[in-house]
């Protein structure tokens, strides 16, 4: 009983803080930049390829800048290689098992790339979270356009968190960030943790087409979820806190969208698209500021969010959309809990990285 009630107060408890108020900020100004820019031009239906590259915000949040910088390119290099994947895969009409082989596949080369990169947050989760969504939507006019709206907003982004290296310039020829190298057991074991990726994605997905969902990309990236946990654990409280805090979220999904007096989007008759503009806005940069203190409460804000932009990009049936996205999230968090279980993932001690 015991051991379960501290299992039970570790799901609740709040990480220790770490400037997440200037991180948030950071993240808030990196997303509000291009989508403004595109509201003003007339073209929210792109507020999502800008709002997957400003991600790159997210990296090397307590970082010193001249690393930050490193990270942040990168952590672009996921981003953009998921939203280009994405993008083509919609441009084609590429849909259903082919989306869930793809996706697969570059998850698994997307974890092996984060863990000899040593990206944080871990994994390749909003690299493929991005490829999913802009291959579930039609793209927008010229495909291009999509493609340069998110490389862009990751310059942007990369900018916004260098842009306070001006007050102190100081940069150190040759620094680096501590990043072990992948030899001996680090590499069988990051084959293995790739190997995970594939089996989760995969499976999550199989079973997202099997079950004729519209949306079996949700699927595929909450089984990715507590793929990233350090431990068997931890891995458990992310895909409990993703199940939770995607629920929630999608209550506030149905308070924003369901045609009801209440709705934010009645505050402005006529202006419904910027409205959900700025509420993308103010819901990332409360994302942000739990996101490394309390997973379940980031999911809170991120999952309207992600709603939110694809609904500016392709409207959608809001209450189906919010009946799917339970659906998906708990299909594939369950998923991912049960490879994590399955598929042991041998973690080597930082005292011998090279055996």
């Amino acid at each position: 009983m015991q051991s379960l009630l501290g299992h039970v107060r570790v799901l609740h408890r709040l990480g220790p803080a770490n400037r997440d108020r200037a991180s948030a900020l950071r993240l808030a100004v990196s997303v509000a930049g291009p989508s403004l820019a595109l509201l003003a031009a007339g073209r929210p239906e792109l507020i999502v390829y800008a709002v997957f590259g400003a991600l790159t915000g997210m990296y090397g949040r307590s970082e010193p800048h001249q690393l930050r910088l490193r990270h942040q390119l990168q952590a672009a290099l996921v981003l953009l290689g998921g939203l280009g994947v994405g993008v083509l895969l919609s441009v084609q009409q590429l849909h259903s098992w082919t989306l869930v082989a793809v996706e697969s596949v570059l998850a698994a080369a997307g974890s092996l790339f984060a863990d000899k990169a040593g990206l944080k947050p871990n994994g390749p989760f909003f690299g493929i979270l991005a490829l999913g969504a802009c291959a579930s939507i039609p793209t927008p006019g010229p495909w291009p356009l999509a493609l340069l709206v998110g490389i862009g907003s990751a310059a942007f982004s990369i900018a916004v968190g260098f842009g306070g290296w001006v007050r102190g310039r100081v940069w150190e020829p040759g620094a680096e960030r501590q990043v072990p190298p992948l030899r001996g057991i680090r590499r069988r074991a990051a084959w293995i943790h790739a190997a995970r990726y594939f089996a989760a994605v995969a499976a999550a997905g199989s079973i997202g087409v099997g079950s004729g969902s519209g949306h079996p990309h949700w699927a595929m990236a909450a089984a990715a979820v507590p793929l990233a946990g350090a431990d068997l654990p931890s891995s458990v409280y992310r895909g409990l806190h993703r199940i939770v805090g995607t629920l929630l979220g999608l209550v506030v999904v149905a308070a924003v969208l369901f045609p009801w007096a209440g709705s934010p989007l009645r505050l402005l008759p006529g202006h419904e698209t910027a409205v959900l503009a700025v509420l993308v806005i103010v819901l990332q940069f409360t994302t942000e500021l739990f996101m490394a203190r309390h997973y379940g409460l980031a999911m809170v804000s991120f999952t309207p969010v992600i709603l939110l932009v694809t609904q500016l990009a392709f409207p959608a049936d809001p209450h189906l959309l919010v009946a799917e996205r339970a659906v998906e999230t708990l299909v594939g968090a369950c998923t991912g809990i049960a490879v994590v279980l399955l598929i042991r993932r041998r973690r080597p001690s930082a005292a011998a990285p090279g055996r």
